[in-house]
């Protein structure tokens, strides 16, 4: 018997503004909750502290390792490169 494949949940390479002007970047399949997470303080040691976050950037990868190859072109940019992104 042939399983039909389930759609694959897709993974999202975010950035988000710290209150302090600064940028995150990360992976998530849930970016909401993900995100709700950096609210309350229990996401990435580097926004705990920096709140309120504000997601400026998002992009759709195919799978964990397309997200992960992705988030680290993003952490190479200079916040002058990251900030191009985020405006276009």
């Amino acid at each position: 018997m042939n399983k039909i494949p389930e759609p694959s949940i897709p993974w999202h390479v975010y950035i988000l503004r710290c209150a302090d002007n600064t940028f995150y970047t990360g992976i998530a399949k849930d970016l909401a909750r993900r995100i709700s997470e950096h609210h309350s303080g229990t996401g990435a040691k580097y926004t705990r502290g920096r709140g309120p976050v504000t997601l400026v950037y998002q992009e759709k990868a195919e799978d964990l390792g397309s997200a992960l190859r992705r988030e680290r072109e993003i952490k190479k940019l200079t916040a002058a490169k990251k900030k191009m992104l985020v405006v276009s």
